[in-house]
């Protein structure tokens, strides 16, 4: 089977669909499958091009078996609302053009990952012409973020927009998303649910395990085999309201071993910093974004796990940074509502994690005070045993290969 991924993000980004991306295709090829993947070069989620790629010009690799073409792609240094509009579009022309130059070269799947929706036209039109199977893999339902986020209104344009959104949708072949509540998401905007692929992001539990010793990173970066560490590890963006972290972190400053560390790099880190500066919390510590293979130590040293959220994110963006947490057998609070996919699964296997509600801070840091209390000293059996269960690598991947292969011997 040959397969045409189309993707803004691909490795060697460290974070999100970049990952998830950079470690499915490799498997994919694994499996018997060709991929080429036209994605554009590493820029996130620092929103800034790495060192030895360029923004302006294409470029092929070829990266453990898969043929990856980078395209050239707008980034903004500060990013708006119309920044980030030009900076999806112009990834839309340019992977366009890599699409038309591969006319000829047919697959039998072309896979768009949403982000970005600007590339379904082509796309749509891509898999008509060359009679392939198209596939829309739903990462983030950014129109929902856009509005959930109070980014835009909810005027005539607003629904404009989603109306043009869920014709899209409907055109694809396949609509597969990585959570319930997005599948439920997809059939309100009127994708038939004969036509949903269920593909979670996952863990590799056999490289993070609950296992795996934490102290000599710990004491690396400092801290005492005493202090407790409360780890948010991430993208800081303006989506996760990590002010909130920083209010706690006040609360707690004459507690002097809780310790309060971002991990992560975004278009929010600058700020985030300064706001720590100005607050002048000596227990907030920021770290650059790890390399994959100090993850499971990051993890292990960290006593409690964050995974935050504004409202109206929840279900528009499942956090992928969570399967890890539980694939670690972590203690994490989440915020998020009771209704949502998070608040649901907290509700179905108690003491998964303790979910609070979003952008609330007396909520956040009762959270935090129940969850020091006890006994952090073990890993968290009930995360682990659903990381095992429902976030293997192998077993979703395998799952979805097949889901695939009958998608391509299906009727036209």
């Amino acid at each position: 089977m040959k397969l045409f991924l189309k993707s803004l993000n691909y490795s060697p980004e460290l974070t999100g669909i970049g990952k998830y991306n950079g470690e499915m295709c490799p498997e994919l090829v694994k499996r018997g499958l060709d991929i080429t993947a036209i994605v554009a070069p590493p820029y996130y989620p620092e929103w800034q091009v790495h060192k030895g790629f360029e923004a302006f010009s294409y470029k092929k690799q070829n990266i453990q078996g898969v043929s990856v073409l980078r395209c050239p792609l707008y980034v903004p240094k500060n990013v708006t609302t119309l920044k980030r509009i030009i900076h999806l579009a112009s990834f839309a022309v340019t992977s366009a053009l890599a699409l038309t130059s591969r006319i000829f070269n047919k697959p039998d799947v072309i896979m768009l990952v949403q982000p970005t929706l600007f590339c379904a036209p082509f796309t749509l039109l891509y898999a008509k012409l060359t009679g392939a199977k198209a596939v829309m893999h739903i990462q983030d339902y950014e129109i929902d973020a856009l509005f959930g986020l109070g980014m835009m209104g909810d005027g005539v344009a607003a629904k404009s927009v989603k109306a043009v959104e869920r014709w899209l949708m409907r055109r694809f072949d396949a609509i597969s998303t990585i959570s319930y509540s997005m599948i439920e998401n997809a059939k309100a905007k009127g994708v038939d649910a004969a036509n949903i692929i269920h593909f979670p992001n996952w863990s590799d539990t056999e490289f993070v395990t609950p296992d795996t010793d934490g102290s000599s990173l710990k004491a690396e970066w400092g801290f005492s085999a005493d202090d407790k560490v409360i780890l948010y590890a991430g993208n800081i963006g303006n989506k996760q309201g990590l002010e909130i972290v920083l209010e706690a972190a006040k609360h707690f400053s004459l507690q002097p071993h809780i310790k309060f560390v971002l991990v992560g790099a975004g278009a929010y880190v600058d700020t985030l910093k300064a706001n720590a500066s100005k607050l002048q919390l000596s227990n907030v510590f920021f770290k650059p974004l790890q390399a994959w293979a100090k993850v499971p130590q990051m993890l292990a040293l960290a006593d409690v796990h964050l995974v935050v959220q504004r409202k109206g994110a929840a279900d528009a963006v499942l956090p992928s940074k969570l399967t890890n947490i539980l694939s670690a057998g972590g203690h994490a609070i989440v915020t998020a509502e009771a209704h949502t996919e998070l608040g649901q699964i907290a509700a179905k296997y108690p003491n998964i994690y303790d979910c609070v509600e979003p952008e609330n801070t007396d909520a956040f840091i009762t959270g935090l005070n129940t969850l020091l209390s006890r006994d952090l000293t073990q890993p968290n059996s009930v995360a682990r045993g659903f990381a095992v269960q429902f976030l293997n690598k192998n077993q979703i991947i395998d799952q979805f290969v097949s889901d695939l292969t009958a998608l391509v011997r299906s009727k036209p």
